[in-house]
């Protein structure tokens, strides 16, 4: 079926190129149908799920290109329309590959700030169209399996995990797992029955504390040497990462939130094309990424992760001073910088 769609829509485009110009046979084809589009990646929300504490479930149908072959583990990148402008983020599915039909699902809490994860959460409809990024990341399982595992997760990081939870129930693989997963209270505590399934220690820090890598190895006396799978909060990251090279442990963790605290003051960033030609200027503050500059000026930089992990957002700086958010290292003129994770420190052109 998928076959004959990408067919049909072909000899749809071959007659419109020809009768369509100076427009673009995809300005006719979307009318026909949102989702086919050959510049950009699209889809469509199927439904909606609110659950309570400011989180909704949602189910994306991936319109003609999208590829829907993922790893547990994976996230996909999502761009909605919001006061007149793409946002874009980047959410972890939470299906097992095995399982999907061809249909991505990812869990939204909102987050202070958060203009798209409030959105989404608050007013996104079934039925609305929207952009994707392909499946993409490295916090995935591997093949072949590790015989021990430790899954290790906090808050909203459960949402990885999980996809690789139901993936390891669905093709039936003989693993040793241990679960840990923490959250700030009762209310907020997302896939219980899967946590449950997997006879996880479910830890609610405000009732008992925030646990440290000294408790999980407690909880789970062979943790060093087991491959550890760990989400969450930076902090709770940074001290598993440091407690695995003092164990000679195997760590692998994901990041969801940038850490944008710096002294970096901002300033005025110049986007431009071929090093010459102006398309945009912004003015920003020191915890605003350029790649958050140029979207909301309307400058389509390229990106995968937006968390400074996939390289995709690589940009050359022309002029002035960039501060990095993950390393505190700064960089200047002639130097390839990460658009996701850099933030202006005084005047800054790029090339973009």
């Amino acid at each position: 079926m998928r076959t004959r769609t990408r067919d049909g829509l072909a000899n749809v485009r071959h007659v419109l190129r020809r009768f369509t110009s100076p427009l673009l046979p995809d300005d006719y084809t979307q009318l026909i149908n949102p989702l086919w589009s050959q510049r950009e990646l699209r889809g469509r929300i199927l439904s909606v799920e609110r659950g309570a504490h400011d989180t909704v479930h949602l189910r994306i149908a991936p319109g003609w290109g999208v590829p829907v072959d993922f790893h547990a583990g994976q996230y996909i990148g999502i761009g909605v329309p919001v006061d007149g402008r793409f946002v874009w983020r980047s959410y972890s599915l939470t299906t097992a590959p095995e399982t999907s039909d061809g249909i991505f699902a990812i869990t939204v809490r909102a987050v202070e700030r958060g203009k798209l994860s409030t959105h989404l959460v608050r007013t996104m409809p079934s039925g609305q169209p929207i952009r994707l990024a392909a499946p993409a990341g490295d916090f995935h399982l591997t093949d072949p399996l590790p015989p021990r595992l430790a899954f290790i997760s906090a808050g909203t990081g459960i949402t990885p995990v999980v996809s690789m939870l139901r993936s390891l129930r669905e093709r039936g693989l003989e693993s040793d797992v241990a679960v840990v997963h923490s959250v700030h209270s009762r209310e907020d505590l997302l896939f219980e029955e899967d946590l449950r399934a997997w006879d996880a220690t479910i830890r609610i820090t405000s009732e008992e504390g925030r646990l440290g890598p000294e408790d999980l190895h407690a909880l789970i006396p062979d943790l060093p040497s087991r491959v550890i799978y760990a989400c969450g909060p930076g902090a709770m990251l940074t001290d598993l990462e440091e407690w695995a090279k003092a164990h000679d442990a195997d760590i692998r963790t994901e990041r969801f939130v940038l850490d944008r605290d710096s002294d970096a003051q901002g300033g005025t960033v110049r986007f431009l094309r071929g090093g010459t030609e102006e398309r945009a200027v912004r003015e920003v503050d020191g915890s605003t990424t350029l790649l958050e500059a140029g979207e909301d000026a309307g400058v389509n930089l390229p990106f995968g992760c937006r968390m400074g992990i996939c390289q995709t957002c690589v940009r050359p700086v022309l002029e002035g001073e960039v501060r990095n958010l993950r390393t505190g290292e700064t960089h200047g003129p002639g130097e390839r910088i990460q658009t996701c994770i850099c933030v202006p420190a005084g005047p800054v052109s790029l090339d973009v």
